[in-house]
Parts: structure tokens; sequence; C-alpha cells
């Protein structure tokens, strides 16, 4: 595809986003119940390609649980509101209740709070004694200070998440994270995002991570691309980054990295279209804070919205549209895609005649601009 000139001194590749696409059905169709949604990474197998995303109004160590009891992979924020405090549910209370012009202020104050240890180790354990693999995400810059403590607590999987990872992250005080000599030294699987190009893509699945996360921050609450004029649609950065995996393959005699979505997946159609275009799975934020049992009490935010010097997103109010196993299985109360994602995934492979996930990545897309009426 050719640049599209923005002035004589710029040119730009015109990108897409999951309203400008469309799966297009196929001559062959199937019956639902032939089709398997399972997934796997490394060693762990998952009943359905979902992660809970690491934000304190979508994960809590009982979604977590609830989560990974339904087949998918909850991920714990251990900078969030569950590290740094012994009860946090009158905050989270709290923090749903706050009127608009003084949420992002409260939320700096509660989050100013200083991560603690041992809630690192007890909530993991929680998550551990249910019976259910267990996944704590760290930012790139806490990493180094409390990665000992997420490990001595006996994690099956770490995360490493941000609004943008880098190979190589270089601190303040000029010591830096190097992603290939840390993933080398632990002895669990990392997943590390967001990156939302081929070549930084490329640069993470040679640090020996498992998965690669592909978002910049894009959620529903996200104020980034009008804080740091930063976007990456999600159609085309999940494209990007699939042709590096398929590309590292070739390079690494054989290595397979996963690739999942995260971010602006709000609808059922949202994560049909991420796999089409790439996705091994996906990683939900506002999709699940929409069950009835999310923390967030029908509002989402995530970490950009408390941030202490920058605040990049904001608390946004979700509508509760049934319980988790509602939200993922149906049956569906609306018709707008929030509910029964995965049986509507299960229908749009069956509609197009593919078995599998790794099938449905060859699925024909067009581009069709989506029409609100």
């Amino acid at each position: 595809m050719s640049d599209i000139e923005i002035g004589r001194a710029k040119r730009g590749r015109r990108a897409f986003s999951f309203d400008d696409i469309a799966v297009v059905p196929s001559r062959r169709t199937r019956d639902s119940d032939l089709v398997s949604v399972q997934w796997g990474i490394d060693a762990y197998r998952f009943d359905i390609p979902v992660l809970g995303a690491p934000t304190d109004s979508v994960m809590s160590p009982a979604t977590a649980i609830a989560l990974g009891r339904a087949g998918g992979l909850g991920v714990l924020n251990l900078e969030g509101i569950w590290t740094r405090y012994e009860d946090p549910e009158p905050l989270l209370a709290e923090i749903a209740s706050l009127p608009v012009d003084r949420a992002t202020t409260r939320m700096r104050e509660i989050y100013a709070e200083p991560i603690k240890p041992e809630l690192i180790r007890e909530r993991l354990q929680q998550i551990r004694d249910a019976g259910v693999i267990v996944a704590g995400s760290l930012s790139p810059h806490e990493v180094q200070k409390h990665y000992q403590a997420v490990l001595d607590a006996g994690v099956d999987m770490f995360v490493i998440r941000g609004a943008t990872v880098s190979a190589e992250h270089v601190a303040a005080d000029g010591a830096s994270l190097n992603l290939k000599q840390f993933i080398y030294e632990l002895d669990v699987p990392v997943i590390v995002g967001g990156v939302s190009s081929y070549t930084a893509a490329l640069h993470l699945m040679r640090t020996g991570a498992a998965g690669v996360l592909v978002g910049a921050g894009g959620g529903a609450g996200s104020t980034g691309r009008n804080v740091l004029g930063l976007h990456a649609p999600m159609a085309t950065a999940i494209s990007d980054v699939a042709a590096a995996r398929r590309d590292y393959l070739d390079e690494s005699g054989g290595r397979y990295v996963h690739v999942i979505a995260d971010g602006g997946l709000g609808t059922s159609g949202d994560l049909v279209k991420a796999i089409a275009c790439g996705s091994d799975a996906v990683m939900l934020s506002v999709a699940l804070a929409r069950a009835n049992e999310a923390p967030g009490r029908g509002w989402h935010w995530g970490p950009e919205a408390h941030n202490q010097k920058l605040p990049r997103g904001n608390r946004v109010e979700v509508s509760q549209v049934g319980s988790l196993d509602e939200v993922l299985n149906g049956p569906a109360a609306v018709a707008d895609g929030t509910g029964n994602l995965i049986g509507a995934l299960r229908r749009a492979m069956s509609t197009t005649g593919y078995q599998d996930l790794k099938e449905f990545q060859r699925v024909e897309v067009v581009v069709a601009p989506y029409q609100s009426r």
C-alpha cells in the first residue's frame, strides 16, 4: 500500500480500525458444535481465548478465579488497589460514586498508597488456592522493584504490560530493564506489550517472550490520542504484528510467539475481527467490566486514569449486561455484541466454515467502514 502525502515533508500509511473492516462469509459453513475456540500458550491450555485485562475495574482475585474457572485467564494488576490496601472494597465503592469533576484527583490520591509486597503474595496465593492458573502484571518501570515478590508468590505466567513497551526500557536513574536477560533468567512464560508496529513486535519476540500484547493504551477510557497524540488502529496493528510473528517463526527456526490483541475490543464483533486479523487470543477490559461481578461496579478505568504526573484516561460508565457467564457464554439479553462473546465467536467461525482459531486467521476480510444509523 502506497503512503498518503500529508504534506511536502511527511507521508503516512493508511491504517484501519475494527470498524473499518468486516469478515466475509465463505462458501462453506459448519455446525457451531464442530468449532473449537481452545487456545494454548507454553504449557497452558485454555477453553476460551480470553485474558482478563489487569485493571482494577475488571480483575479482582475473585473475578480472576471466576474467569479461570470459565476457561480463560485472569491477570491481576499487581500495582493496583488490591496490592495497596488490605480491604479495597470501600475504595472501589467510593471510586464508583465519585462525581466526574472529582474522579481523577481522588483516584490519584487513592493510588498514591505504596504497593505492599505482602499483599502481592496474599492476592496471588488466593488465586492459586482456587486451583486456577495464576497470572499477574507489572508495568516496565515497576518490574525490577517487585518481580521477586511476584515470583516468590508462585505465578504460572508473568505479564509486563504498559501503553507502549520496548525491548529495553530505560529508567530515569539510568538503569534499564533488559527484557531479553530478564526473561532468560525467569522460569515462567512472559507476555509483554503493548506494541503496535512490525519492527517493535519483532524486537520483543527476540527477547524470548511467549506472547506479545498488541495495542497502545487505546481502550474505552483512554485519552492518549488527545494527550500524547498516540493512536494505533487495531486491525492494522494486529496484522503488522502477525507478520512479525510469521517472520520470526522462520528466523528462529520454528519458535511461535502468540499475538494477543489488547485494546479497542468492546464487542464480540471486535473479538472476531481481532482473530481474523491474526490474533491468537484477546485481552478484554471494558467487555468484562460490563459483568455484574466486575469490581468497577458499572465503571471502567485503566492505570492511565490515575497516573500521578500525566493522566491520560478517564473513568467511564459502562452498562452492566449480566453475569460474567452471560457476558462470555450467554444467553445475551441484548443484541449489540456485549453479551455471549464466545457464542458470537463460535457463530462467526461456523458461518465462515473454519474449525479452529488458527484456521480462522485465514478468513477473508474486506475494507468496509461501519456506517452508524
